[in-house]
Parts: C-alpha cells; structure tokens; sequence
C-alpha cells in the first residue's frame, strides 16, 4: 500500500471517520486515536511490538471498534531534517503495516515527540514508572496532534 500525503488522506476519509496515530518504539508501539472530527488526538495505549502481522491484527482491531479509517505514523526525521536509517525503517514499517491492515497510511515528522512528553510528565510530576507506562501512547497523540493542526481545513473568518 502506497504512503499517502497526509491532507490527501484526511480529504479523503469518510465523514466521521477517525484517525489512528502509531509511534513504533522498539519495545512498544504508542497509539492515539483522533475524534470523529479530526481535530482532537487522544493517547489510546500501546501495544508490545512483536510481528507485524500481530500486530497489524491488534491495529485493524482497534480500527474496527474505534471507525478509524487510516493511519498517521511517526517518521524520526534526523534533528536537521534529513532522511536516515530510522526514518526508512520506519517508512518500511508503516507501509507493511498499511498493506497488513489494509488501510491508508500517512507518515509525519514526529522529531523530539518523546522528548516533548516526558518534559511535560515531569513538570507534571509524575514519576518515573508512570512516565514510562504513557510515554509512548501520549508521544503518539503529540504527532497525531501535530499531524491534525497543521493539515486542518482553514477558515477563512
């Protein structure tokens, strides 16, 4: 399955369809969930990475129950934008996951995603197994958050 630019994919959702947001780690893959008007990302969980194929099934699950009809993943562009060996594993990865699933798949930079959060959950004062048990679900929602605002329909007020 091809990787769809992410206002194509938004344009071409279905009324009422949500969007799922993936952020594949090495042990874990967070996922958020959009609302049904594309304009709120929430953390959802995280699931053990393992193989595709399982969790391709544990994705079109969520998919299913939750009215997704595409996915946003995380591409780790190198902090000066350039496209390395972790972003082409991970445009590997969601282009296999896409094909799994069946559904579309839209990348986004979600450079310092991670970092971003856990500086949020410190100054939150969480500690430190809390931060590590929502990390990865709500470095998800941060990219799919980031993904939602910057492809938004303008109004023009």
């Amino acid at each position: 399955m091809p990787v769809f630019n992410l206002t194509e994919l938004r344009a071409g959702l279905p009324r009422g369809q949500r969007l799922i947001g993936l952020d594949p780690g090495s042990k874990l893959i967070g996922v958020a969930l959009s609302d049904v008007l594309l304009m709120l990302a929430s953390p959802y969980g995280s699931i053990k990475r393992g193989k595709l194929r399982a969790n391709a099934a544990e994705v079109a699950t969520i998919a299913r129950k939750e009215g997704a009809g595409g996915l946003v993943v995380g591409l780790p562009l190198g902090m000066d934008g350039s496209f390395g060996p972790a972003a082409q594993a991970a445009k590997d990865w969601a282009m296999a996951m896409g094909e799994a699933t069946g559904l579309p798949v839209a990348l986004w930079d979600e450079r310092l995603s991670s970092s971003a959060v856990n500086r949020a959950m410190i100054e939150a004062d969480m500690t430190r197994a809390k931060r590590a048990a929502a990390v990865d679900a709500a470095a998800a929602a941060y990219t799919l958050q980031a993904a939602l605002d910057a492809t938004a329909p303008r109004r023009d007020d």
